[in-house]
């Protein structure tokens, strides 16, 4: 079943409802017998994770420096087979429904199959949510963190081959925007379109930024070593890149700053994946999970996992963080 968004009143009754349910939750029996003076507890990043299991050992040091310096990690058997084979029929169920509409709250990708909102629809991808590695490296990178967007993607034989670009810019060589990891629900192949990475690139100068993602960054002037770097043929094959091979169950964890791009899918055979992204909290999301917050998704996660997605009600005077409205060129994920 495909769940419905709320209407903006419904939603600001329902979250009232339920806020004020959980504050009473967090009180102690002598903040609930009187004390003036509470305060809701502060929940932060590091607190949420220790909750969920994350601790500094859940990534090794190898891993950390790996994607440090590399920029990537591949971590395997994060999902069972069964976790994988529930994944992929939630997947075209719910394409059944969408066809060509799937992925519209984001974009419709010409070439590709899509799916967006994927957690107000169906709990089948909830499990991806809190991947401890994902979780791990995004904090790692990031440090206060929140989910930014989650894409379902199957490319269609003959398409798939992209330009390279990074996914977000920065204002300074370690300015760190989003964590994309690509959660494998069938294996990634040399014939079914791997995606193709340039490791150690996210030190680089930012490259074919997609235009909605800009923000209020401008690029600085590159240096002669920048400049250099740069091909006159985007599309081209780059001096050190690497097509990533995976198997299904499987996670490809990415800085977004990596020069990397899509390569041409040679198969009919489906190769379903989930891009599931974290960014800062002082980021917009890219897809505002409040304004599709169905009361099935509140109600099946905890205080800390809608920390996490961001679905808790902003306290007065927070405000949300919203991408800019531009024209939908230039997408990715």
């Amino acid at each position: 079943m495909i769940h419905h968004p709320l209407t903006n009143h419904e939603t600001a009754q329902y979250l009232a409802r339920h806020k004020q349910k959980y504050l009473l939750m967090k009180r102690s029996p002598e903040r609930l017998n009187g004390e003036k003076n509470w305060k809701e507890d502060q929940m932060h990043t590091k607190q949420a994770l220790r909750e969920l299991g994350v601790t500094p050992s859940t990534i090794t040091d190898a891993q950390k420096r790996q994607f440090d310096e590399q920029g990537y990690i591949i971590v395997e058997n994060v999902l069972t087979s069964e976790d994988c084979e529930r994944m992929r029929g939630a997947f075209e169920l719910i394409h059944a429904k969408e066809r060509e509409n799937g992925g519209h709250e984001v974009h419709v990708e010409p070439g590709a199959r899509r799916i967006s909102n994927i957690f107000n629809k169906t709990d089948a991808f909830d499990k991806c949510l809190w991947i401890p590695e994902v979780l791990a490296v995004s904090a790692h990178a990031l440090g206060e963190i929140k989910v930014h967007g989650a894409n379902l993607r199957d490319p269609v034989k003959g398409y798939g081959h992209q330009d390279l670009h990074v996914d977000v810019p920065k204002k300074f060589v370690d300015d760190w925007w989003v964590v994309n990891s690509m959660v494998m629900f069938d294996n990634m192949t040399l014939d079914n379109g791997p995606t193709r990475i340039v490791p150690g690139s996210h030190y680089w100068a930012p490259i074919n930024v997609p235009y909605v993602n800009i923000g209020d960054w401008e690029p600085a002037p590159l240096t002669p070593e920048e400049a250099v770097r740069i091909p006159k043929d985007l599309s081209a094959p780059y001096p050190g890149e690497v097509l990533v091979e995976a198997p299904a169950g499987s996670v490809i964890i990415c800085n977004s700053s990596m020069w990397h791009a899509g390569t041409l899918k040679k198969t009919d055979k489906p190769r379903r994946m989930l891009h599931l992204t974290y960014t800062r909290r002082d980021l917009p999301q890219q897809l505002l999970q409040l304004d599709y917050l169905t009361p099935e998704l509140y109600s099946r996660m905890t205080p800390v996992q809608r920390y996490l997605l961001e679905i808790e009600p902003p306290k007065p005077g927070d405000g949300i963080a919203r991408q800019p409205k531009k024209e939908h060129k230039g997408w990715w994920n």
